[in-house]
């Protein structure tokens, strides 16, 4: 089975839709530059709408953005091929990115932008870049466990003591990017196991990461899986000291503590097209990187930009050692979370 055939069977099984546009008809001109952008958008409107707001007030091009699950707009970028009106990706995670650029789908990035962030969080053949950065985290009920007691692998979330009293959000990029590492780094067998041992111990399973987070605040579980930004967002937004719930980072090469990224590539019929050059240009620009900083709580990559208040650094976190142009098999990933039955 194709790698496009694998995604969209078990992109089908979780529900996600692959609606296509309107069909156009042969490749779609994505190279002549007008007063507007077309980007699938894999990041929610509710997040990123501002930033492609700001965008179009600084530069005065107007962003006609597609929003979806990165993996559903991953799976229609295979499937409409040459043909797609996208003219640029922008995605939750590396996986996805690493799916839609081994199909020959990404033209190279400018020069200007392709070495901007660092080697690790960039594709060594420069078809993609990482925006912003993220760490996985657990989450944790303060009230129901103390830090020594909160277990520093995720390996230890199938034991009976946690039995119904994990949370995880299978259908989520993220989750599914952390697993495309699991996999990377301890092979498909024991990412299996460790799989089906969750399902037995009773996991319990989330739209999102923000859902995950509100059930261990209020006690539904006490453990969580999620990025460490919705855990800065809500303390930022509430106050720390109004939190049941905190986080844990797993021990060193754990999988527990991935660090992915948010990133972006231009469409091979867009190569030409200097709107799309300017879009990535400026998503790595101080401004940008800076937003990202204020209003999501993600690290900056930019390296002249600080992170937020109250981070550890980025180049202190120490997950699996593994290149993130490696989690490009989304496909396999989805066929095996289907398989075990989380979605």
């Amino acid at each position: 089975m194709s790698r496009f055939a694998r995604l969209a069977t078990a992109a089908a099984a979780v529900g996600l839709a692959l609606p296509l546009l309107a069909a156009c008809g042969g490749t779609a001109d994505n190279g002549a530059a007008d007063g507007s952008l077309t980007v699938y958008s894999g990041r929610s409107e509710e997040l990123v709408g501002p930033l492609f707001a700001q965008f179009t007030a600084d530069t005065g091009i107007e962003v006609q953005a597609r929003y979806g699950d990165t993996a559903e707009l991953a799976a229609q970028l295979l499937e409409e091929g040459d043909a797609s009106p996208a003219q640029v990706y922008f995605a939750q995670d590396a996986g996805a990115l690493g799916a839609v650029s081994a199909a020959g789908l990404f033209a190279p990035l400018p020069e200007s932008v392709a070495t901007t962030v660092p080697e690790a969080y960039r594709a060594p053949d420069g078809t993609w870049t990482g925006v912003s950065g993220r760490a996985r985290v657990i989450a944790y009920d303060a009230e129901q466990l103390t830090p020594d007691q909160v277990p520093d692998s995720i390996f230890a979330l199938t034991e009976p003591q946690w039995k119904g009293q994990v949370g995880i959000a299978p259908t989520n990029a993220s989750f599914q990017a952390f697993v495309t590492a699991m996999r990377v780094s301890q092979g498909d067998d024991i990412t299996r196991q460790w799989l089906e041992g969750l399902v037995a111990n009773d996991v319990q399973t989330y739209e999102k990461n923000g859902l995950i987070l509100d059930a261990v605040d209020t006690g539904q579980v006490q453990l969580g899986l999620i990025n460490h930004y919705y855990w800065y967002e809500k303390a930022a937004e509430v106050g720390e000291d109004a939190m049941r719930a905190q986080i844990a980072f797993t021990k060193p090469s754990d999988p527990g503590s991935l660090v992915n990224v948010a990133g972006v590539g231009i469409m091979a019929g867009a190569a030409q097209n200097a709107n799309a050059a300017t879009f990535v240009e400026w998503l790595l620009s101080p401004t940008a990187q800076e937003w990202f900083v204020t209003n999501t709580f993600e690290y900056p990559l930019l390296p002249s930009v600080a992170a937020a208040e109250g981070l550890p650094p980025l180049d202190s976190l120490r997950g699996p050692d593994v290149p993130l142009a490696e989690l490009a098999d989304l496909p396999g990933t989805l066929v095996m979370l289907e398989d075990v039955g989380l979605i």
